[in-house]
C-alpha cells in the first residue's frame, strides 16, 4: 500500500515539473528573474505620483514583460530627481525649470554632484499652469500678485517644480518668494486660520486638478486671484507668458473668474544616459501608440495625445544644450522631427 502511495506521488511531482518546464519554456521572461525600473516621483498626493502609478502596466506590456516598474514617491520632485541622478531610481519625474537647474547648478540643485549622472530629455507628457489661490472670505485683500509679495504662502512642497515655477515668477516680476512649508493635506486649514494667504495651484492641461487640490476645493471656498495686467505684460516679456484655463473645466464650485491666467511648465520623466537605448524606444513607441486611450482616461494628457511628437520638440528646446536620450533621438529621427542641432546623449 505504501509503496503505491510513494510511486504515485513520485508520478505527481514528475507531472508537476514537466508543467513548470513546459510553462518556463512558453515565457521565458517569467522562468528568469525580471529586472526592475525604480519610477521616482512627487509624493503620493501629487499629479506626477498618480500619472507613473497609471503608467506602471502600460511600461511594463512594452518591455515584453522583461521589467518590473514599481512607484518611489519622494517629498518633492527635486528629491525624486537627486535619487535617480544617484542611482536610486531608473527614471524621475521632472520639469523643464527643473532641468534647467541641473544643469546651471542652480536652486535645488547647487552644488550637487549626481553619483551616477546627470537625467537627459526622454519624455514630455503634459503642461501645467500655475496660479493663486486664496480664501473666498479673503478674497478681497488681493488685486494682484504682488499683494503676495513677502507674505506667507505656501507654493506647493518646498521642490515640487510649481514651487520653483514662482520662484521663477517672483523673481521676474521682483516681488519676494515668502515660502511656508506645510503638508499638503492642511492648507485648507492653513488659509481658513491665516497661517497663510495664499496658495499656489496648478492645473494639468487647463484640466486635471492634483488630489490633494482637488480635497482642498471641495472642503472650502476659493477665489483665484489673477495676475494685473503690468505683470502679465511682464511675464511675457521674459518668456513667461500667462495662459487661459477655463475655471469650469478645472474646478467644481465658483472660484470668482471667468478665465484664469496661469504661467505653464512642461512636465516630463526623464532617465539616465546610462538606460538601453531600446529600453527607452520600446516605452515611447508604446506611449505613441496608446496616446487617444491615456487622453481618454486623464485629460491632462489631451496635448500629447493631440501633438505627441511636438511636446518632446518643445520639451528638448526649453533646453536645448541638453543632451537627448539614444532612444528619444531614434523615435524622433523616425518621426523627421530630429533636429541635427541637438547632441545624442553619450556621443
Amino acid at each position: 500500500m505504501s509503496q503505491r502511495r510513494s510511486k504515485s506521488t513520485f508520478a505527481a511531482a514528475v507531472a508537476l515539473l514537466a508543467t513548470l518546464f513546459a510553462v518556463s519554456a512558453l515565457n521565458p521572461a517569467s522562468a528568469a528573474e525580471r529586472k526592475s525600473i525604480r519610477w521616482a516621483t512627487s509624493s503620493t498626493g501629487s499629479y506626477g505620483y498618480k500619472v507613473a502609478a497609471q503608467m506602471t502596466k502600460v511600461l511594463e506590456d512594452a518591455l515584453g514583460g522583461e521589467y518590473t516598474v514599481t512607484v518611489n514617491p519622494y517629498p518633492s520632485t527635486t528629491a525624486a530627481m537627486k535619487a535617480t541622478m544617484n542611482g536610486e531610481g531608473e527614471i524621475a519625474y521632472t520639469a523643464d525649470v527643473g532641468m534647467t537647474q541641473v544643469y546651471e547648478g542652480t536652486g535645488g540643485f547647487k552644488d550637487f554632484a549626481p553619483t551616477k549622472a546627470k537625467m537627459v530629455h526622454t519624455w514630455y507628457a503634459y503642461p501645467m499652469e500655475s496660479f493663486m489661490a486664496v480664501y473666498a472670505p479673503k478674497a478681497g485683500q488681493f488685486k494682484s500678485w504682488g499683494d503676495f509679495s513677502g507674505k506667507p504662502v505656501f507654493f506647493t512642497p518646498a521642490g515640487f517644480m510649481n514651487w520653483l515655477n514662482f520662484q521663477r515668477i517672483f523673481k521676474t516680476l521682483g516681488y519676494q518668494f515668502k515660502h511656508v512649508q506645510i503638508g499638503e493635506a492642511a492648507q485648507g486649514d492653513a488659509l481658513q486660520a491665516g497661517t497663510i494667504v495664499g496658495a499656489c495651484a496648478y492645473t494639468t492641461a487647463g484640466r486635471s486638478l492634483a488630489s490633494y487640490w482637488r480635497e482642498t476645493e471641495l472642503r472650502i471656498d476659493l477665489r483665484i486671484i489673477n495676475p494685473s495686467p503690468e505683470e502679465v505684460k511682464k511675464l511675457t516679456a521674459a518668456g513667461l507668458a500667462p495662459v487661459e484655463i477655463d475655471p469650469k473645466q478645472a474646478f467644481s464650485k465658483d472660484v470668482g473668474v471667468k478665465t484664469i491666467l496661469g504661467v505653464p511648465i512642461l512636465f516630463g520623466y526623464n532617465v539616465r544616459p546610462d538606460m538601453p537605448g531600446e529600453v527607452i524606444y520600446k516605452m515611447l513607441g508604446k506611449f505613441y501608440r496608446e496616446r487617444e486611450g491615456l487622453a481618454k482616461a486623464d485629460p491632462g494628457f489631451g496635448p500629447m495625445a493631440r501633438d505627441f511628437v511636438g511636446m518632446q520638440v518643445n520639451g528638448i528646446n526649453a533646453n536645448p544644450t541638453i543632451p537627448v536620450h539614444a532612444g528619444l533621438a531614434k523615435f524622433l529621427k523616425e518621426q523627421k522631427a530630429w533636429n541635427d542641432k541637438w547632441t545624442i546623449a553619450g556621443k
